[in-house]
């Protein structure tokens, strides 16, 4: 019995295929889901960070991380395809790339936390932005694990949802977050002189090459991970170039205007959120919920895709829990770990530690990825890809042999893609 044309309001389409009658997101919708969750709380903290602890001006530090970001989106975007190809999730896929044991015991768990991860930081970000604004206007401050446990909950419940309420709730805020964003601009351009700090290095040094270089790949390696879950979101799109085209766009875009933000906060203020840096400048309370409904739905945005495609991946891991019921699990592990903000203030040490598996298993996707499309070959599953499990190993160990100032991030892709490629070379020579 082929699947009704009309789609229920929660989601049941798990590791199946979506039905091409249902694949009808246009890139418009993809360039504005993408925006939506980029201006975030979570996504400032390496722009931040960039100034604050790696001593790079404003634009050195959003040059940085945009180029960072750039190259990551694209591997994210190319990803997409076996979504929007097949209307198949990103972890199902990874059965083809890396086989089914890859995939269920290494690719989707390290995908899973990383969407925990994720959903935890921007929870907490909220939280205190939440807090922050409570004091300073109510004269109160709301308790963090209570108020973090309630925006958690709110969220994990919509993303339970499915898709079609993650794209709906995403457009309702976008208006908002525009707005907020256009607030945040005018309070920085029109704040009083005496209050701004000047940029403690130069606006151009070669000293800071080294530093850049750094941010840059640890932005790389946030990103990079996307490319194990953009699937996900393009099954639903109109055709491979829609999805393709309008993840990039967004992913860019939203990224540019994250990195400005983040810097200027931060070199000017010390301040890693600039929700909260912007609204120090005003005492119009009408401004101040502005920015503070802005901050919240940007939170929202973000943790839609990662409670999202967090569940996905866990649904890799335990096929026989549905899509329900893996997103009510999800959601509970990632509500009870947003209770801690210490997932924030050691936000550089997990980076690096999740990058170390992430960066060489989405080089060895993406260099299989290449592979079967160079070949024309169609998706098919294996027990392990053993090749790619060895290639893996070797770029978590080259990863962290690399000292901090040769960027490993960079690094390890490179030898962990060139390691690979040459395997596959040779496996295609003996054949």
């Amino acid at each position: 019995m082929s699947q009704p044309a009309v789609q229920s309001k929660m989601e049941r389409f798990g590791l199946e295929a979506v039905p091409k009658e249902l694949r009808s997101t246009s890139w418009f919708d993809y360039f504005l889901i993408q925006l939506s969750f980029s201006v975030n709380a979570g996504n400032f903290l390496l722009p931040a960070l960039a100034v604050i602890e790696g001593g790079l001006s404003v634009m050195q530090a959003a040059v940085s991380t945009v180029i960072g970001a750039a190259f990551a989106f694209l591997f994210v975007s190319l990803l997409s395809l076996p979504g929007s190809v097949h209307g198949i999730p990103a972890q199902y896929a990874m059965r083809s790339y890396i086989g089914v044991s890859g995939a269920r015991f290494f690719s989707s768990p390290v995908r899973t936390l990383t969407s925990l991860y994720w959903f935890c930081v921007q929870t907490i970000g909220g939280t205190f932005m939440i807090i922050e604004i409570c004091r300073r206007y109510f004269s109160f401050s709301p308790h963090f694990a209570l108020t973090a446990v309630l925006l958690g909950i709110f969220m994990a419940a919509v993303a339970a949802a499915g898709f079609d309420a993650v794209k709906r709730m995403t457009k309702y805020f976008l208006p908002f977050l525009l707005a907020g964003q256009a607030v945040m601009v005018y309070l920085y351009f029109t704040a009083d002189p005496a209050l701004l700090s000047s940029p403690s290095v130069p606006e151009y040094s070669s000293s800071s090459l080294p530093a850049m270089a750094f941010y840059a790949s640890l932005v790389f390696v946030q990103y990079i991970s996307g490319v194990s879950a953009s699937a996900d979101m393009a099954r639903y799109a109109k055709s491979p170039k829609q999805g393709f085209f309008g993840l990039y766009a967004g992913n860019l875009f939203g990224f540019i205007l994250t990195a400005l933000f983040g810097a200027y906060s931060a070199a000017h203020f010390g301040e890693l959120n600039p929700f909260i840096s912007a609204s120090a400048l005003t005492d119009s309370v009408t401004l101040v919920s502005v920015i503070l409904i802005c901050s919240i739905l940007s939170m929202f945005s973000i943790n839609l895709n990662n409670a999202y495609t967090g569940a996905f991946s866990l649904l890799n891991i335990f096929p026989s829990l549905g899509r329900l019921k893996s997103a009510v699990v999800f959601g509970t592990a990632a509500v009870a770990c947003s209770t801690m903000p210490s997932l924030v203030t050691e936000a550089s040490s997990f980076i690096s530690w999740m990058g170390s598996a992430i960066v060489p298993l989405s080089a060895v996707i993406i260099a299989e990825f290449t592979y079967v499309q160079l070949e024309g070959r169609e998706l098919h599953v294996r027990k392990l890809n053993g090749k790619g499990a060895a290639a893996i190993l070797c770029g978590i160990a080259f990863y962290w042999i690399i000292p901090e100032s040769l960027s490993p991030g960079f690094v390890s892709f490179i030898f962990t893609l060139v390691l690979y490629a040459a395997l596959l070379k040779g496996q295609k020579k003996s054949s």
